[in-house]
């Protein structure tokens, strides 16, 4: 019999306005439970701080342009999550085994193989007390793989945990959008890839007009219309990048730029219809094999909110596709990305591997993750 771990997740994301938190019990291949999720605001304006210095970093000499910034904003980040850390073993029984600490990617180039997150491992296990695995993606990187998407073996596990009946889709729509499929539950038969924007775009917007991080629910984009001539030259500009077999993106491969002399409800519009497209296009062209069958699709991520994006995609993809909330199988598809750095820390201390071929174009499976106890 498989031992158990206890193991807490944690998760910033490209919308950079916090962290989520998922404690979980798993052996980290064939079940886990799930004992705490919960979210944690990041304090005063560093959420502003973090999308300065991230709009600032655009190659990788700006890495080193900005280094001090980098090392600095890094502690603040470390010392924050170091706070989520301890309010989560405040408030559990268990005994924590592993931290799983995703930290905050400022940059991500698989061209260049770089792949550049913050997060400073031996410190938050200094302040902590807690046995730390961060750095996922380097390995990775290292053996021709992109470092990314690293979620698709926990997807999965949950598949197989909840009984969701195979073959499906998970659909996570966080600044970028990613799409895992899952053919069997037993054999490592899936396949992954980002597909475009999630919610970037559409935050970046809001943000720029200072009308807060995010369109809830979609509301300005459901009271603005879509330019058709500026969508129509972004699609084509998508359409005919020159890396069109690459299987992970970074936000900055996307910009609103494009948009000009437009009202902020229709620009809201337009880079919604930009993303649901996309999303939809990428949909139809992966499962485009299945047009004989129904296929769910279930979505996660904050992206699943926002109602206009999510009917942008279902009338842009295949009609044999049912696209479902995660949630509606009793999965909360806010912190499905936090249990999954929570797994494979574990599945790093197992020597199990995170990566594979299908998902971020790595030569063999490989395992991901520097273990650090500093205490």
């Amino acid at each position: 019999m498989l031992k158990n771990y206890y193991s807490l997740g944690l998760m910033s994301g490209t919308s950079g306005d916090g962290v989520d938190a998922s404690l979980i019990n798993t052996d980290g291949e064939t079940n886990y439970n799930v004992e705490i999720n919960k979210y944690f605001e990041y304090e005063n304006n560093f959420s502003q701080k973090l999308h300065s210095l991230k709009d600032k970093i655009n190659t990788v000499v700006d890495l080193e342009t900005y280094s001090r910034e980098i090392k600095a904003l890094e502690r603040e980040l470390t010392i924050f999550h170091s706070k989520v850390v301890i309010d989560i073993i405040e408030n559990t029984k268990s005994k924590i085994d592993f931290v799983g600490f995703h930290g905050q990617t400022i940059f991500h180039n698989p061209s260049k193989k770089i792949s550049k997150q913050i997060g400073d491992g031996k410190l938050l296990s200094q302040l902590t007390q807690t046995t730390v695995v961060y750095n996922f993606r380097q390995n990775d990187i290292q053996n021709n793989g992109e470092g990314a998407p690293l979620a698709p073996i926990f997807h999965k596990a949950l598949v197989k945990q909840n009984k969701i009946e195979l073959p499906v889709c998970i659909l996570n729509i966080g600044g970028i959008s990613n799409v895992t499929v899952i053919g069997d539950y037993e054999k490592n038969d899936f396949t992954s890839r980002d597909l475009g924007p999630g919610n970037c775009l559409i935050d970046a917007w809001v943000r720029k007009s200072k009308k807060g991080n995010f369109d809830k629910d979609g509301a300005y984009a459901a009271m603005g219309k879509t330019n058709d001539l500026m969508l129509n030259q972004a699609l084509d500009n998508f359409d005919n990048r020159p890396d069109q077999n690459r299987l992970s993106f970074d936000t900055k491969d996307f910009d609103i730029n494009f948009l000009r002399g437009v009202s902020f409800e229709d620009g809201a519009a337009t880079l919604t219809d930009l993303s649901g497209r996309i999303i939809g296009a990428g949909l139809a062209s992966l499962l485009s094999d299945t047009r004989n069958k129904l296929l769910k699709v279930l979505v996660s991520g904050g992206g699943r909110k926002n109602k206009t994006l999510i009917q942008k995609i279902k009338s842009r993809t295949l009609k044999n596709l049912v696209i479902q909330l995660i949630d509606d199988y009793g999965v909360d598809g806010d912190y499905v990305e936090s249990q999954a750095f929570a797994y494979l820390a574990i599945r790093r201390y197992l020597k199990l591997p995170i990566s594979f071929p299908n998902t971020t174009g790595c030569k063999k499976p490989l395992i991901g993750g520097e273990i650090v106890k500093n205490y």
